[in-house]
């Protein structure tokens, strides 16, 4: 996945905010063609307002409390690319992109108002939080702690929205290890993990690796994630230990470990004995 630019973001928000707009009076056109003026209006407004609320917060950073729980009726909750998947946790929505625009409105001031963003808001208004961490000028102690929060939960749209660009940047190696083994636990996919794939190293590969062989010592399927990472770097003992379920007398675990390796070839990797 291509990381989002800071200068391309506003850019982005604008066009996606002029489109459904456009598909909203056309809409508003079909229904009663008495309503076009009003219709029109109430559109533009989306982006009048938020950048109201942009100089608002320039002005006085305090008011980013009362305005940031209100950005989803503020501007819609309408993917930010409109032909992304709805389903895929680390797409943009433009409240997200909004979001992100008024925090990096209070400049200087966000040390002292984003903690009480994230505390307080909903899920969606913590996901804005964690979007807009690449794009400020923000104490590392203050951000980390935020992205350290989100993992902890087992909200995919939250984990997905701190494994980003930030969180490849600013974690050290165990919690970038952490982060992509919660991803796969949770089913957040790793190509939206932007900056992953410099921070990948042998012992992360192992770990995954290692928690493959414990799904196939119980049966189960491997995510395609686990081998997009481990397939980075030579077999291992772990892999070596999945190999040898091949010949476990339970034929539950001898299948799965058989699909396990079945797709790790598939995806890029030479299996080390004949399966």
């Amino acid at each position: 996945m291509t990381p989002i630019e800071p200068d391309s973001l506003e850019r982005a928000l604008a066009e996606r905010l002029d489109a459904a707009a456009g598909e909203r009076l056309a809409a508003s056109a079909d229904r009663d063609s008495g309503r076009d003026d009003a219709g029109g209006r109430d559109d533009v407004s989306a982006a009048e307002r938020l950048a109201a609320a942009r100089s608002d917060v320039a002005a006085d950073p305090s008011r980013i409390a009362v305005i940031f729980p209100g950005v989803g009726r503020m501007v819609g909750r309408d993917l930010l690319t409109a032909d992304a998947d709805p389903d895929d946790p680390h797409a943009w929505t433009v409240a997200d992109a909004a979001r992100t625009l008024l925090l990096v409105s209070t400049g200087d001031a966000v040390d002292a108002e984003i903690q009480a963003l994230y505390r307080h808001g909903d899920g969606e208004e913590r996901r804005g939080v964690l979007r807009a961490l690449p794009f400020l000028a923000l104490d590392r102690a203050i951000g980390v702690a935020l992205v350290e929060d989100a993992l902890r939960t087992n909200d995919v749209r939250l984990i997905a929205a701190a494994c980003g660009p930030y969180t490849s940047a600013e974690l050290d190696d165990d919690a970038i290890a952490q982060a992509t083994l919660k991803c796969v636990f949770v089913g957040v996919p790793l190509g939206g993990f932007v900056g992953l794939e410099d921070r990948l190293t042998p012992e992360i590969a192992a770990m995954l690796a290692r928690f493959a062989h414990e799904r196939v010592a119980a049966g189960r399927d491997v995510p395609d994630d686990i081998w997009t990472v481990a397939n980075n770097f030579p077999a291992t003992d772990e892999v070596a230990a999945i190999e040898a379920e091949l010949d476990h007398p339970d034929e539950g675990r001898a299948a799965a470990a058989r699909r396990a390796l079945d797709r790790r070839a598939l995806l890029g990797a030479t299996p080390s004995k004949n399966i």
